[in-house]
């Protein structure tokens, strides 16, 4: 009870359309990238309470969010992967 306490008293909420910088990935934006394989996922950058995969809200923290940070669209990043590292192509950047 006491951590949740916690994270409530220190909780700031975000407002995806007022970030600096919207031609890069931070927290609150919903990224579409291509995998080598040619598939495209959309994903939306959420605070680890929020996390859902189901919605495609993955948690800033995780290792597909932090291949993404600061990326633009067309660049290319690397992902870490069980199977080793694999490039990812940032398509498209949207706050909401």
């Amino acid at each position: 009870m006491r951590y949740l306490t916690r994270r409530l008293d220190s909780a700031v909420v975000v407002d995806p359309r007022k970030q600096q910088g919207l031609s890069q990935v931070f927290f609150g934006a919903t990224v579409t990238y291509a995998k080598a394989d040619g598939g495209e996922r959309t994903v939306t950058l959420v605070g680890v309470d929020e996390a859902d995969l189901s919605q495609r809200k993955i948690s800033w923290l995780s290792p597909v969010a932090q291949a993404l940070m600061k990326a633009r669209v067309g660049d290319t990043v690397p992902q870490r992967t069980p199977s080793g590292i694999e490039e990812i192509e940032i398509v498209a950047i949207l706050y909401r």
